[in-house]
């Protein structure tokens, strides 16, 4: 049996990602962000985005076209913007000015539309506290009022995806089938082997972009004494150095490419360096074939590996979902 999925918010295709590998097969993915689309498009060669804002597919819905042509959908995914629930952000939820936290419902005139027997929905930590627990409440009552059954868990990449990233995300399942919660069954903490030196490269010579010297970063005077050891990852926050005491890696954020702020930086034979492009992808379990475009600025990469989503993480809970489906 083929269970298709229909991607929201797609990304780069992280979530996408983890539910092929565990036996699903996306048959459309919608994504506004055209570099994300390039990378995306290199990755899942066999299908062409929808490149356009999720309220236009909601009105093209509204006015009978079908944006799946014909397609049964079983499965809706949907890594729903977080900028507004995120307490890196302004933590204004459905009043987000720029709209994201209304984001959610448009998924919901989809689901009511396409009817999947589950939907996969991702969001940070915080979508869960935020306003006092009423936001989450009034998602889990939205899904509840279309007549699906609901759990949610908040997972730490380091201890659900055996990556060395301490990234807690909360995920949420929704079922059709009321049994089919029952049976399904959240994954176990696995142990933790794939450690920072099996990912980080502290031996080869970078591109000089990489690092950060004094001749290259006015304020090196103020990171060079702390960074000291080699077994760590350190964030340059603008106006001090954070030594992540776990031996792995702080959450990546969105704007870590920026030179900025939440920087992540290591120690290596040649000098202080911020990490990879491909580092932050394999920080986030993306496996080492998948395609980074070499055109694309490392910005845009930088920012879509902090957008993205845990791989290995959504893959254990897409295994999961597929036994019970």
């Amino acid at each position: 049996m083929t269970l298709n999925c229909a991607s929201f918010f797609a990304g780069v295709g992280g979530i996408d990602l983890g539910f092929e590998k565990a036996g699903f097969k996306i048959v459309y993915a919608n994504e506004i962000d055209s570099k994300a689309v390039e990378t995306y498009e290199l990755n899942f060669e066999d299908l062409k985005v929808d490149n356009r804002d999720i309220h236009e597919v909601v009105r093209d819905i509204e006015i009978g076209i079908d944006p799946f042509n014909g397609k049964k959908i079983n499965v809706v995914l949907a890594g729903f913007p977080c900028q507004a629930f995120s307490i890196a952000g302004y933590q204004e939820g459905f009043e987000d000015k720029k709209g994201r936290g209304g984001l959610f419902f448009e998924i919901m005139k989809i689901v009511e539309f396409a009817k999947p027997e589950f939907i996969f929905l991702e969001n940070v930590k915080n979508l869960m506290g935020h306003d006092k627990g009423k936001t989450y409440k009034i998602i889990k009552g939205a899904l509840k009022a279309k007549d699906y059954f609901v759990d949610e868990r908040i997972f730490n990449s380091m201890e659900y995806g055996n990556v060395p990233q301490n990234r807690e995300r909360i995920y949420i399942v929704a079922f059709k089938n009321e049994n089919s919660l029952r049976k399904f069954k959240w994954p176990d903490p696995i142990k933790l082997d794939k450690t920072l030196d099996k990912i980080l490269d502290y031996s080869t010579k970078l591109d000089d972009v990489y690092y950060y010297t004094k001749e290259r970063f006015k304020r090196f005077s103020e990171i060079e004494p702390y960074i000291t050891k080699r077994d760590t990852v350190y964030q340059w926050r603008r106006v001090y150095v954070r030594e992540n005491k776990s031996n792995v890696c702080p959450t990546l954020t969105a704007n870590m490419g920026t030179g900025g702020h939440n920087v992540p930086l290591i120690l290596t034979d040649h000098g202080i360096r911020k990490l990879t492009p491909r580092e932050c992808f394999d920080l986030q379990g993306f496996p080492s074939d998948y395609k980074l475009p070499e055109k694309l600025a490392n910005s845009y990469l930088y920012k879509q590996a902090g957008n993205s989503v845990s791989v290995s993480v959504i893959q254990r809970i897409a295994e999961a979902v597929f036994k019970v489906l």
